[in-house]
């Protein structure tokens, strides 16, 4: 038996591979394992959110994704008799080197993530399944199989589940999954389409449903997503029954052709009961799936897998106690739980088939879009949602708040800003970063002698707070803030350290 790691990560989906990525970093003893002999090769989840690129520049990979992608501009919505052009973020996301929805291949994203672990000497060990796990003492034995059926016993210390919808790991830990199913099946295609206009995504609001085309670019130029008619419930998807599809539900003349990849699919709504059990965790499709509704799904997995990655790393080299651990659940789980109430609402409104709803979108929808676009104070707040920008964790344990709360600017769970002074971007690692104010009143001195310097920087940005009364920010390895101060009394910034950021 070899030696314990102390991490094994099961799946190499873009939730695996960016928890990779982060243990990589921290120089984490950990291996990544994934039954499945190579990477996806069809688009699947095609969109990439603004906050989700922000957290992965800390690793380097984000330019390249963007020179892969597509950065969408704007959303036409063909309504009966009117088409609107919705402009994409262009409100709401000021404050984010990435104001747009990046489309880009699955298979690309994971192509892309899986080099940049190469390039640090990480294999993803494909081919290899686990078979079982189970805890013994203060580590997890583990029963694995290679590709040519060698079996293997291992041990690590924490195990992640970052393996889908059917994840083995949450089985084994004895982990519920609720939910339901949708009634609908949908069918989806990678594809070339002429007669639209390219550049920008197309959604198309009909009373049997939504067609929706997006720009990919590769493998194909569009990503075709539509419910299945009632007048074909099992029939095979083939080109003539998309194209039948295109010519009943767009007004315009499309044109299919040359598809790359057609499925069918059915969609469901389902959460884990909890995201950790001892040392299983779960993070992405293996803790909750949704609908595609606003792309939230991959996004949210990568982000759950940043949530915890640092954490992680922390405890297993003993930077922080063991209960900082529990924090991942407390922080995570009403994100996905607030994913799927959302996308849950939305699809429901758009494929529903009862006549309020069908009355709603042939009807109500082309007289009060227009209304709901000019309300830029509205819009804002949807694409701040949309786009994960507006992700907090303040009621989290992490978020902490001195005896004088300022009155403007982040509080302590929020997402720090991106600002001049360039406190965002690249922010996710080593550590915490200490940001302070002052005309020399605070300085690294200032800090507990022997603070953990190795996990702790500290940096001026300036005699005046961009934040009106707020003097010394302690920023998260993810970005977000974990402790807000003002004036000259650290005290509690001391005790915050202290207690999640201990000396040994």
């Amino acid at each position: 038996m070899t030696a314990p790691l102390d991490v094994l990560v099961i799946g190499a989906g873009p939730t695996g591979l960016a928890l990779a990525l982060q243990l990589r970093s921290y120089g984490t003893e950990f291996r990544i394992v994934d039954r499945s002999l190579d990477r996806a090769r069809e688009s699947r989840a095609p969109a990439i959110q603004p906050r989700t690129l922000e957290m992965l520049s800390a690793f380097g990979v984000t330019d390249e994704l963007v020179d892969r992608g597509n950065a969408a501009v704007g959303l036409h919505l063909h309504l009966p008799r009117r088409v609107l052009h919705v402009p994409v973020f262009d409100v709401g996301c000021d404050d984010t080197p990435y104001p747009f929805l990046l489309f880009l291949a699955q298979s690309e994203t994971e192509a892309t993530l899986t080099a940049h672990l190469a390039a640090r000497d990480v294999t993803v060990e494909r081919g290899t399944e686990l078979l079982h796990a189970e805890r013994e003492g203060e580590y997890v034995t583990c029963r694995l199989r290679h590709r040519d059926g060698a079996e293997e016993t291992m041990r690590a210390r924490y195990v992640v589940g970052c393996d889908g919808a059917h994840s083995t790991v949450r089985s084994m830990a004895g982990i519920g999954f609720e939910g339901r199913a949708y009634p609908q099946t949908f069918l989806l295609a990678d594809l070339e389409a002429d007669g639209i206009e390219p550049g920008a995504a197309h959604t198309y609001m009909t009373a049997a449903g939504l067609l929706f085309f997006f720009p990919l670019g590769t493998p194909a130029t569009w990503r075709m997503i539509a419910m299945r008619p009632p007048g074909a419930p099992g029939e095979e998807v083939t080109l003539d029954l998309l194209q039948r599809i295109a010519d009943d539900w767009s007004p315009d003349q499309v044109t299919l052709r040359d598809p790359v990849w057609m499925t069918s699919f059915r969609i469901h709504n389902r959460g884990a009961t909890h995201y950790r059990r001892g040392p299983f965790f779960l993070a992405g499709d293996a803790a909750h799936i949704h609908s595609p509704a606003g792309g939230q799904g991959m996004n949210t997995g990568i982000q759950d897998a940043l949530n915890l990655g640092w954490k992680l790393a922390h405890v297993c080299r003993g930077a922080a106690p063991a209960e900082l651990l529990e924090t991942y659940e407390a922080e995570r789980a009403p994100v996905g739980h607030g994913v799927r109430r959302l996308t849950d609402r939305a699809f429901t409104a758009g494929t529903s088939s009862h006549p309020a709803l069908r009355l709603a979108r042939t009807h109500l929808a082309p007289l009060g879009a227009p209304l709901l676009l000019r309300a830029t104070g509205a819009r804002a707040r949807l694409f701040r949602t949309v786009s994960e920008l507006g992700i907090h964790y303040r009621r989290g344990p992490l978020s902490v708040t001195g005896p004088h709360r300022p009155h403007r600017g982040p509080r302590a769970g929020d997402r720090l800003p991106d600002t001049p002074a360039g406190l965002q971007r690249g922010v996710a690692g080593p550590g915490y970063h200490l940001l302070l104010t002052g005309p020399g009143r605070h300085h690294p001195e200032d800090m507990p002698p022997g603070v953990r310097r190795d996990l702790l920087s500290v940096r001026h940005i300036g005699p005046r707070s961009p934040w009106p009364g707020i003097t010394h920010a302690l920023v998260r390895p993810d970005g977000y803030v974990g402790y807000l101060g003002r004036g000259a009394d650290l005290a509690g910034l001391r005790a915050y350290l202290d207690r999640w950021l201990p000396v040994p």
